[in-house]
């Protein structure tokens, strides 16, 4: 039988989030219902919610979730009801041409729950990023449920989107390894987590910078062994304080976590030759780049964009558990506040001023 349940919903652009009864399918094949006990409150919900993403309202939003596994539809192995999991967004399809090659980091064909939840007049509701779970219950391909070790879901449910983009920028797309000087440009949630992945790689030295000395406060407990302060500093100021602290060289990979092209250009003159510039934060459709050719071919290196950590889930979440588990990654220290559902539109204010890493909201 269909579930009726809570869950916070976008009904139009700009307009303030409810509150309100949701109608969760039975999974049909392939699909799982999933009894959410943690969702982080992350930038992209609040994109759903200002149209920065689209205009398919009304939008289920949430995403960032650990939970148990509650229904199985037929054909679902992977998982089995009781399952504690942390929801992923790229549920890979196995069959196109990167997954083929052996690359399914890279799947071109990832892919969420068929059917739709609803609202109690039969209005379809559009899932953030397919998962939809700010909300007591949610409806998902079982692709997107990755078992691990049960934990403190509001603290490792933080996998499932920011945290492994930012630690998968560092250890997957950027190859930061032991030696290695990395520069971080903003610190937020995915750029402190890509702080606390080179940090758990063993670089050195890790240069964090960004506006806000609160976020750069919270980057050193994460593993920076330097700050830089950019706020009234132009591009050639962060090139230099960046070059500064590694033998006036630059650093060997550099990682955007703003998306701007402002940032981006800091990244690229800030890193040494023929180094790698990461970026992971994402840009608006209207943004435009403007570079000399001849000092992207004399600078060398590698620039690449990382699509969610280049992560796989099945892989990388089970391991990075249990290195929290050991003590070896200090999640928790990204969970600023623990608040109710009820709360999501006053954590989006405290985010957007800044306040938190993330507000997790538990069930």
């Amino acid at each position: 039988m269909p579930t009726t349940v809570k869950g916070v919903i976008a009904r139009a652009k700009g307009a303030p989030v409810e509150l309100t009864d949701i109608v969760i399918p039975d999974p049909g094949p392939g699909e799982v219902v999933v009894d959410v006990k943690s969702c982080g409150v992350c930038h992209t919900d609040l994109h759903y919610r200002e149209g920065g993403i689209g205009a398919d309202y009304p939008y289920l939003l949430g995403h960032e979730s650990a939970g148990i596994v509650a229904e199985i539809g037929p054909d679902v192995t992977n998982v089995a009801v009781g399952d504690f999991v942390v929801l992923n967004w790229r549920a890979i399809c196995g069959d196109c041409r990167a997954c083929k090659r052996g690359e399914p980091w890279y799947c071109f064909a990832t892919h969420n729950a068929t059917q739709k939840m609803t609202l109690t007049d039969g209005t379809e509701l559009s899932p953030a990023l397919g998962i939809g779970s700010f909300a007591e219950k949610t409806l998902v391909a079982a692709g997107q449920c990755t078992k691990v070790d049960e934990s403190d879901p509001a603290v490792v449910g933080l996998l499932g989107c920011g945290v492994m983009a930012g630690i998968g920028a560092a250890i997957n797309t950027g190859q930061v390894t032991r030696g290695k000087s990395v520069a971080v440009i903003g610190c937020g949630g995915v750029g402190a987590a890509a702080i606390a992945g080179s940090h758990l790689a063993g670089a050195s030295p890790i240069i964090a910078v960004d506006v806000d000395q609160r976020k750069l406060e919270w980057a050193k407990e994460l593993g920076a062994t330097h700050t830089i302060d950019s706020k009234g500093l132009d591009e050639a100021g962060v090139v230099s304080a960046v070059q500064e602290l590694t033998d006036g060289f630059g650093a060997d990979v550099v990682i955007d976590a703003v998306g701007i092209p402002a940032t981006w250009r800091q990244a690229f003159y800030a890193r040494d030759l023929a180094g790698t510039v990461v970026l992971v934060g994402v840009p608006t459709p209207e943004m435009e780049l403007t570079i000399p050719l001849a000092d992207v071919f004399g600078r060398g290196g590698r620039l690449m964009s990382s699509w969610y950590g280049d992560c796989l889930p099945d892989r990388d979440f089970p391991m990075l558990v249990d290195l929290y588990k050991q003590g070896r990654l200090p999640l928790e220290k990204f969970v600023s506040e623990r608040i109710a559902l009820d709360g999501v539109e006053e954590a989006f204010a405290k985010m957007g001023r800044g306040e938190v890493l993330r507000s997790v909201v538990v069930l």
